[in-house]
């Protein structure tokens, strides 16, 4: 996996997934969920490594911003906030 990057988490809410599973269906259904709950990078190419098990995706999430039915959680107090309405994509 690559270096992560210090603006991808600069602010308190954003997040970093590094995600592993035994094949892509998998793993896809994993960012599919995320992706339904917070704002993510969407789903992004599943890579397998060489003499490594499984296949790997990373993800980048806002849990600051969550679906509009969802409630969103302050990262700071851990106490629910009001949610971003259409919140989606990434920061």
């Amino acid at each position: 996996m690559e270096k992560i990057s210090e603006q991808h988490i600069m602010e308190p809410g954003l997040v970093v997934l590094d995600i592993t599973g035994r094949d892509e269906a998998t793993v896809v259904a994993v960012m599919t969920a995320l992706d339904g709950m917070w704002a993510t990078s969407g789903l992004v190419p599943v890579r397998r490594e060489p003499a490594e098990p499984g296949v790997r995706a990373r993800v980048y999430a806002d849990i600051r911003r969550r679906t509009p039915n969802d409630q969103a959680i302050n990262p700071q107090s851990s106490a629910p906030v009001r949610s971003a309405q259409g919140a989606s994509g990434p920061t």
